[in-house]
């Protein structure tokens, strides 16, 4: 399968380097820094971020990740920019450029566009002395030592730096607003993230006659027509006015076989489990899941506030939905 060559001594020495491009970034978290992040703060549109190449996809990903964290954001291809893509960008805007040699011919042909409109605009390059970063009204430095290929062609530590610079504004960003996990989930509805934060017991719980429940008087073997029934492992057990007296799970059967009671003779009320663990239509579902495992429980009743049931679910529900 190999050819004999030493790919982790490879990877290492990448790591290395790659680590130590970021390490350098410290020295220049100067006050540009802390200019270019009230700049975006206080900006009343939104953020552009720009660059071609390489640096273009790393301009890509900043542009989505301030978007996702409370910072209005996109990202303009400079090259369609010259041809028309100008026109998305408005006069409350900030450009943020992004270059490595800081002379990306397609980013210097936008500049006299943008200084006519007076907009402003922060660069990122690893050239201090580089047209772009003279241009700028900020300038971020991002210079690396060396990058990780050894032709010192393919850009690789330029772009790691690029992209760290960027998570840095972005997470600055998000403190400086107080953004929330809340917020985040509101930006991010439809995966995973979405679905932990903003999901709720009411969204996946049944309802009406797919929640279990049998009187105290009814015999176990009953009762476990009524578990199998509805498939979800239980059933509730309530009182005449509705209000849950406790639940009678699989496990309580198991519990109930142990100790050789007569299932055909015996009411439920005396072997159901007593002061049960019970959730609210309200609860977010992510903290029903931990409930659930810190309890080791494997299913729900939900109850209103007069503590009578009306809903219910086990993991398989919230597998379905996602949530874990």
């Amino acid at each position: 399968m190999s050819s004999g060559f030493d790919y982790r001594t490879t990877a290492r020495r990448v790591l290395d380097i790659e680590k130590a491009a970021i390490d350098g970034l410290y020295q220049y978290l100067d006050d540009a820094f802390d200019q270019a992040c009230a700049l975006m703060f206080n900006c009343s549109g939104k953020v552009i971020v720009t660059g071609m190449g390489k640096s273009g996809h790393i301009a890509n990903k900043i542009a989505a990740t301030l978007a996702s964290t409370g910072t209005p954001a996109f990202f303009v291809h400079p090259g369609e920019a010259s041809h028309g893509d100008l026109g998305m960008i408005g006069e409350q805007d900030v450009i943020i450029a992004l270059s490595n040699s800081g002379e990306s011919d397609e980013i210097l042909s936008l500049l006299p566009v943008l200084k006519r409109r007076g907009l402003p605009l922060v660069c990122i390059t690893g050239n201090p002395g580089s047209t772009m970063a003279k241009e700028a009204n900020i300038h971020l430095c991002a210079r690396v030592e060396q990058e990780a290929c050894p032709l010192g062609l393919a850009p690789t530590s330029s772009t790691t730096a690029a992209l760290v610079l960027g998570d840095a504004l972005a997470v600055a960003l998000l403190e400086a607003r107080g953004f929330t996990a809340d917020d985040f989930a509101l930006s991010h509805p439809g995966g995973a993230l979405g679905k932990r934060l903003l999901l709720r017991v009411a969204d996946i719980m049944h309802k009406g006659d797919r929640v279990p429940r049998v009187g105290p008087q009814t015999l176990i073997i009953e009762a476990l027509l009524e578990i199998g029934r509805t498939g979800l492992g239980f059933t509730a057990v309530v009182d005449e006015h509705q209000q849950l007296m406790g639940v009678y799970t699989d496990g309580d059967l198991r519990r109930t076989l142990d100790h050789c009671i007569d299932v055909h003779q015996t009411p439920i009320s005396q072997v159901m489990t007593r002061h049960s663990i019970t959730a609210h239509a309200g609860m977010l579902a992510a903290e029903a899941v931990k409930l659930m495992e810190e309890k080791g429980i494997s299913g729900l009743l939900v109850v209103d506030e007069h503590n009578r049931p009306v809903g219910a679910f086990n993991m398989h529900d919230l597998l379905r939905a996602g949530v874990i």
